[in-house]
């Protein structure tokens, strides 16, 4: 069935295929994090298992909603760890890397969503997507205050 939201199908299909992107970003920064939640070690322990737990109950919940935007576009979210290997920008961690490389590695992982968020908005706003612009600057406060308490803590 046509998708008839008022946005050309060509748009909607780039906006889709960048919210792709983001979706994978956010997928692969969701994973790393649950992993550091479980296996931080040190005298900041406490801390940063809460914080960990903080940052991917966030994605977690993010991942739903950019997906079904996507929907929404009348597109197919993707949805397999194949796929959101190949549109990544983030790279999956090593195992049992010390706390201040996990931190590091988080910072790097948010900064680089925000760029990927901040990659899709000129063509959100050429397809008059309001919608999509919500939800892209939504994302781009959560990960830029998250990026700015990570490095904080890193000083």
């Amino acid at each position: 069935m046509k998708t008839g939201i008022g946005i050309p199908e060509t748009e909607r299909k780039k906006i889709a295929d960048g919210l792709s992107k983001l979706l994978a970003d956010s997928y692969i920064l969701y994973l790393k994090t649950h992993n550091f939640h479980w296996n931080v070690e040190g005298p900041m322990f406490n801390t940063l298992h809460q914080m960990f737990m903080d940052q991917y109950t966030e994605l977690w919940n993010a991942l739903d909603l950019i997906a079904e935007r996507i929907r929404a576009l009348g597109c197919y979210a993707p949805g397999s760890h194949k796929k959101y290997s190949q549109l990544s920008s983030i790279s999956e961690s090593e195992e049992n890397i010390p706390a201040q490389k996990m931190i590091e590695q988080l910072l790097e992982g948010h900064e680089m969503v925000a760029q990927t968020a901040r990659s899709v908005f000129g063509v959100a706003e050429s397809g008059n997507d309001e919608a999509t612009l919500d939800l892209l600057t939504q994302r781009l406060q959560v990960h830029e205050k998250t990026a700015w308490m990570l490095r904080a803590l890193m000083k």
